[in-house]
């Protein structure tokens, strides 16, 4: 079946072509999953610190 389709009918994967808006949008997006990721980081990163309380201070070195 491939043998009977020409080479310009054959599919080609290329570049995709980026408008100015859809390269604005894909930054903000990106922005958007950074903070949050960072958020997430830090809410982990104060949850330990509130769990382990007082006892960070008094463990032995």
């Amino acid at each position: 079946m491939d043998e009977e389709k020409d080479e310009g009918e054959r599919h080609k994967i290329g570049a995709p072509h980026w408008t100015e808006e859809q390269i604005k949008r894909r930054r903000q997006r990106n922005l958007a999953i950074a903070w949050a990721l960072a958020g997430f980081i830090v809410l982990f990163f104060v949850v330990t610190i509130v769990k382990l309380g007082g006892n960070l201070a008094n463990r032995p070195i």
